[in-house]
């Protein structure tokens, strides 16, 4: 199987050394690629002067168009797996070898790294957790299925979801929403318990102001997805 690591990268210029070393060292079968989302610190510095495989994007697109932009990548290149991994160090690539034989063995098509599965390391803000219970039940209620942690950014999907999401994809908060629209459209989704650590550098593209506007559209998002 042919296995592509995603990292959708926005200043992320202090952590992005040691994600490409975390995959090099414990994941080696998988290749990768960072996509620069117009970051405006010196990431794209950082991955020339270290080797890095990057795609600098031209224009900001937000995670979901940078996500996208690897599915797309992933697609032409003729990936079978393709797993969404964070360029700010908290993910752990000890999980994706787990996860892609999930996928190869046919148990799902999309397999998440959950933090609330097993309960240990980092666990969020109390605030941020909140959301995340939130969209649990209100996917749990759309779909009858449990997801423990929606708003996971370590998510691997089989070769089936990588020729959907490579030209159809949420391009804003796109976790909760896509995973309606897979388990709407009777894909499959299985969770496993992984330990997520802190971010250690830069900041959060999700601040304190704009949590509400995300609760609030991606609601709609999802709700328009489970009608559609």
């Amino acid at each position: 199987m042919k296995k592509l690591v995603i990292i959708p990268a926005y200043n992320e210029s202090g952590n992005i050394v040691n994600t490409i070393r975390d995959i090099k060292e414990n994941a080696p079968e998988f290749d990768y690629i960072v996509i620069n989302d117009c970051s405006k610190d010196n990431t794209e510095e950082v991955c020339r002067q270290n080797g890095i495989n990057y795609v600098s994007l031209p224009v900001n697109l937000g995670i979901g168009g940078a996500v996208q932009t690897g599915y797309l990548y992933a697609y032409k290149m003729g990936y079978d797996v393709a797993v969404q991994f964070d360029g700010d160090g908290q993910h752990s690539a000890k999980y994706l070898e787990q996860m892609a034989s999930m996928l190869e063995n046919g148990e799902a098509d999309m397999v998440i790294g959950s933090r609330f599965i097993a309960k240990e390391g980092f666990q969020s803000s109390f605030m941020r957790r909140m959301g995340i219970r939130y969209f649990t039940n209100l996917i749990r209620f759309l779909t009858g299925k449990k997801i423990t942690d929606p708003t996971s950014g370590m998510r691997m999907i089989n070769r089936k979801l990588i020729s959907v999401f490579a030209f159809e994809y949420p391009k804003d908060y796109p976790e909760p929403e896509s995973i309606v629209t897979i388990l709407t459209d009777k894909f499959v989704a299985k969770e496993i318990p992984v330990l997520m650590n802190e971010r250690t550098e830069g900041v959060s593209s999700i601040s304190p102001k704009k949590s509400i506007y995300y609760m609030i559209k991606v609601t709609i998002a999802i709700l328009i997805a489970r009608l559609g």
